[in-house]
Parts: C-alpha cells; structure tokens; sequence
C-alpha cells in the first residue's frame, strides 16, 4: 500500500517532545525560580502547604524538577524513558489537586494536566526517535530495563505521595472544623 516514512515518524516526535518538554519546563521554572509569574520555592512551597502536600518545601522542589528537568530532558530527548516519567508523576500530583473540580479545565479540572501526563508518559514509552540526544549517545539512557525501572518508581512514589495526601485530608475532614475558643 503505502511506504513506511520513518523521517516524518522521527519529525513528529521531535515536534512533540519539543512542544510538550518546553511547556513543562516553563512550568517547572515557575516552580523553582518564580520565572513567568510564578512563585518559585518559596511561594510554591505555601501552595503546596495549602493544597495538602507535606513538606510544602520538598513538595515544590519535587513537583519543580519533575517539571522542568523532565521538561527539559524530554524536549532534549535524553534519557526519555525516566524524562517522560518524571513529568507523568508530576502530573499526578496535579491532576489530584484538580480532580474535585471534574474533568474540564475550564472549571478547575484535570483535563490539562492528565493531558501533560499521558504525553509525557507515551513519549517516555515510545522513545524519542532520530532526532535526539538519546539517538547520538547509542541510547545508552534508553534501555527497556529503564522504561520498566523509570515508570515502576515513579508510579510508586506518586501513589505513594498523592496516598498520604488523601489520607490527611480524610483525616482533616473527619476532624471538623476547629472548635471555638471559649469565652473568658
């Protein structure tokens, strides 16, 4: 039928990877530096206080580099499996936050960052093709035991992180509002 073009499989995923790993790193730096509008460390670790991710601090920084260095490495295509990865679990931290609001993000929803997410994770998964650094290094950094290793910890760590989250708002929940100081 049709014969196989490879170069326009390799183009696409460039264009993808590029796309996808500079608009996680742009949100990684907010994160970490405050870069375009954000509230690096220090703001970010008071969001993540409020959102119910304990330690706030360790919080940002995780939720940061996830982004940006994941961001960054995916767009570079080095070490795509743990990039794509990295960026996924970072997502599911986002998309937990949203998850209250539904699906669409016009209404505070998840849609944007499960999005982020699931492309991220495939292009960790598929590889980041011809156009890449992972292509020029022989894929040393791209090897089936790192897809499995990259996805297996990172899959674990998110649940673990978004676990304990869930269980201290459950907790804060069932504890109620705080009691009114009694009057002197």
């Amino acid at each position: 039928m049709g014969q196989s073009h490879p170069n326009r499989r390799d183009l696409g995923l460039l264009v993808l990877r590029v796309g996808t790993g500079a608009v996680l790193a742009a949100h990684g730096t907010q994160k970490l530096f405050g870069w375009f509008g954000g509230g690096g460390v220090e703001g970010t670790s008071k969001a993540m206080e409020a959102m119910g991710f304990r330690p706030g601090r360790e919080s940002a920084i995780a939720a940061g580099l996830g982004e940006a260095g994941g961001g960054l490495l995916l767009a570079l295509g080095l070490a795509t499996p743990a990039a794509g990865a990295a960026a996924a679990g970072a997502m599911t931290g986002a998309v937990a936050v949203h998850a209250p609001a539904g699906f669409f993000a016009q209404g505070g929803g998840y849609e944007y960052p499960a999005f982020l997410g699931f492309v991220a994770a495939a292009i960790g998964v598929t590889g980041a093709g011809r156009y890449s650094l992972d292509h020029a290094t022989g894929h040393v950094l791209d090897r089936p035991w790192v897809v499995a290793t990259a996805f297996v910890g990172t899959a674990l760590a998110a649940a673990a992180v978004v676990g304990r989250r869930a269980d201290e708002q459950a907790a804060a929940a069932d504890a109620g509002p705080d009691p009114e100081p009694e009057a002197a």
